[in-house]
């Protein structure tokens, strides 16, 4: 067991606690270049950074060597002449031939919301457009891309076309050209948020598909994680198994959620130690957002939860389980199975 208390990091370079962390759809990047773990977020905490350049238009990277601790926000992306400054949500970063991609959405007024990718050959940036346009369809409301390479090394962009515009939310995928600026040929649907039996609508008339992650288990399986809401309420999230093993499916819905406490938009990696993780943020209330890290335990046949490492949902959980939230904060240490670090 390894204790990640503040004693084992210098706080002058990570001074940002887990805990403090305000961040939406949190992605973690375990960076084999440098060994260290990079996230993306879109707002800057002023009152605790108040020297770090804030307005609309802009992508901030975090740093950190134990996943607890991270580095005050930097610029990695400024809006000078690109087409768009609103909706810069949800951003990924993914190493695609030796290069660093940002994938997020973006939207301009009066415009649709779609998906783009940024490439750099550092994960701290700077960032710019691989291309002048998005990737996703002209004409449809998109969010959440993220990047799949298929098993002849193919890539591909799997996003979600909005509930907003088509009702009941779907997860789509498109092929890209090799430098992901462009897509090839048109979309297909993969499958629709009310083919899965653990989601309830948001809203009447309104069924939510949010952040897909693929990953592929130990003997092959390709699962993809997603989010939604749970009946009665509470971000939710699950995994769909392909029976194909490939992105086009058929797709089989887990019967239920694996975490219902009003936190999701997950995605899956591996720790310097060799542990997979999952992260996710919660609740679901903006400025309350906060990471979750789980250790994971895996198979052939899907995914669990071990354990909760951060101890952010001990006043900050949702949904079914709001009642069961502490009002004090929780002081732990937070502790891993195995260092992070390596």
């Amino acid at each position: 067991m390894y204790r990640c208390s503040d004693d084992t990091v210098n706080l002058s370079l990570y001074p940002y606690h887990v805990r403090d962390v305000h961040i939406s759809d949190p992605f973690i990047l375990a960076d084999p270049v440098s060994r260290k773990y990079y996230t993306y977020v879109q707002f800057v905490d002023r009152e605790r950074f108040p020297d770090v350049p804030a307005g609309r238009g802009k992508f901030y990277v975090l740093e950190s060597e134990d996943l607890i601790h991270w580095s005050k926000p930097a610029v990695c992306f400024e809006n000078t002449d690109f087409w768009a400054d609103l909706d810069y949500w949800a951003p990924e970063c993914h190493i695609w031939k030796g290069k660093y991609y940002l994938i997020s959405s973006f939207r301009a007024a009066g415009t649709f919301r779609r998906c783009q990718c940024l490439v750099s050959d550092s994960p701290k940036g700077p960032f710019r457009p691989v291309r002048p346009e998005p990737v996703t369809p002209e004409g449809w409301q998109c969010l959440d891309g993220t990047l799949y390479a298929d098993r002849e090394g193919k890539p591909w962009m799997v996003f979600c076309h909005e509930w907003l515009q088509v009702g009941d939310g779907q997860i789509c995928a498109v092929r890209l050209s090799e430098d992901l600026g462009e897509a090839i040929g048109d979309p297909i649907i993969l499958f629709r948020a009310s083919d899965a039996p653990w989601t309830g609508p948001m809203i009447r008339g309104g069924d939510v598909t949010d952040g897909p992650f693929l990953h592929r288990l130990p003997g092959g399986r390709l699962i993809m994680l997603w989010s939604s809401f749970a009946p009665g309420g509470g971000y939710a999230m699950s995994y769909a198994t392909s029976l194909s093993g490939e992105i086009t499916g058929p797709w089989v819905q887990r019967e239920d959620p694996i975490y219902a406490m009003d936190g999701a938009h997950s995605m899956l990696f591996y720790t310097f130690g060799g542990q997979l993780m999952m992260s996710c943020h919660c609740p679901n209330d903006h400025m309350r957002k906060r990471i979750l890290l789980f250790e994971m335990e895996e198979t052939e046949e899907g995914v669990r939860i071990v354990n909760e490492v951060t101890g952010n949902w001990y006043n900050n959980i949702g949904g079914h389980a709001a009642r069961y939230a502490y009002k004090d904060p929780v002081i732990e240490v937070p502790c891993f199975m195995r260092d992070p670090r390596g």
